[in-house]
């Protein structure tokens, strides 16, 4: 029995190795995280002219090497004040998650641009791409198998008898995407979009073989709604289809102006990931600082094996203008709802 478990638990720890048994990263604040979820979001920032962000998700905490993401990205706008009818996003991204006993580690950089295309008064269309190179290793002395047991205990000196050819893989991942925004007034905007991961089926396995990473799709839904001069409500939704592999993301959270002028704000919402998770968030931003905690009570039947822990993940943002725009000017520009 003792076996049967620590083989099950390795498997767990290896199965990013194969593209077809696990998604790619990601995060239950997907829209804290626009540059992963759909690179045509690269400098798609309505309330600012650039900004700079950090995730860190920390899941699986009963297992004796917890599951940790990751992440960091910064995003520009350029020549705005140069076309009139639209502009360039520029940006990069680095991922980073660590995952099991055996330090499975997945590092990724990506460099992105999109263009974003004003189509009247009242709607926007961006397209987008990112080009980046990924690298994922194993310490392949921390892990034992199962044909190390000699009857009494896991033996490492043992011959494990498995074909490895690599403890490291790198590649080049390419994605693009398009999004479309509509805002027929200061009360009202809705974002949709949609994008393509690995569109070159990288090959990625710590054995011999060409196993491809499938290609990932990504849509999102989401909405800011100005209730009042207290209340703006941000209703969203992400799918994600990877393989055989499905995610699918329901929710909402609302903004409470503090200040008057809206320059401290609270949030809270829920989110609800079908068959998997309930993700409950609260927030606070002070001036162009944005800090968000959220965290995923499991409901699947995954939880009596996490001993009913669930996840947390903590996201802070930094909106910004360029020095010669002024902060009256930015407010009347902006696409979405402020206060």
């Amino acid at each position: 029995m003792r076996k049967a478990a620590h083989y099950i638990f390795l498997v767990c720890c290896l199965a990013a190795a194969f593209p077809a048994a696990a998604q790619d990263l990601h995060f239950s604040q997907f829209f804290n995280s626009p540059l992963s979820t759909n690179p045509a979001n690269t400098g798609f920032i309505p309330d600012g002219n650039y900004r700079i962000g950090i995730n860190y998700r920390n899941q699986w905490a009963t297992i004796p090497v917890p599951y940790k993401t990751m992440s960091a990205f910064g995003d520009f706008q350029l020549l705005r004040d140069r076309l009139t009818y639209g502009w360039v996003g520029v940006g990069g991204m680095i991922m980073r998650d660590v995952a099991g006993s055996g330090n499975l580690t997945s590092t990724k950089a990506y460099g992105s641009v999109a263009y974003h295309q004003l189509l009247g008064q009242s709607s926007l269309l961006s397209a987008g791409f990112n080009v980046g190179y990924a690298d994922k290793r194993v310490d392949l002395s921390k892990l034992t198998f199962g044909s190390q047991w000699n009857g009494n205990f896991f033996d490492s000196q043992m011959f494990s008898g498995e074909p490895f050819t690599s403890a490291s893989v790198g590649y080049l991942d390419l994605q693009v995407g398009m999004n479309y925004a509509f805002f027929p007034n200061e009360l009202v905007y809705v974002n949709g979009g949609f994008s393509v991961h690995h569109i070159n089926t990288p090959r990625e396995s710590f054995y011999d073989g060409n196993n491809k990473i499938d290609r990932r799709y990504i849509g999102f839904l989401n909405a800011s709604l100005k209730m009042s001069d207290k209340v703006i409500l941000n209703p969203g939704a992400y799918y994600s289809r990877q393989a055989n592999v499905s995610e699918t993301m329901l929710g909402a959270y609302a903004a409470y102006n503090l200040s008057g002028d809206g320059t401290q704000q609270l949030f809270g919402g829920a989110y609800y990931r079908l068959k998997d998770a309930a993700a409950l968030l609260v927030g606070y931003q002070v001036s162009n600082f944005r800090l968000m905690f959220n965290y995923d009570v499991t409901t699947s039947a995954l939880s009596a094996a996490n001993k009913r822990q669930g996840a947390y993940e903590l996201s802070l943002l930094y909106v910004g203008l360029y020095p010669n725009r002024s902060f009256s000017h930015a407010k009347r520009y902006t696409l979405c709802p402020s206060f």
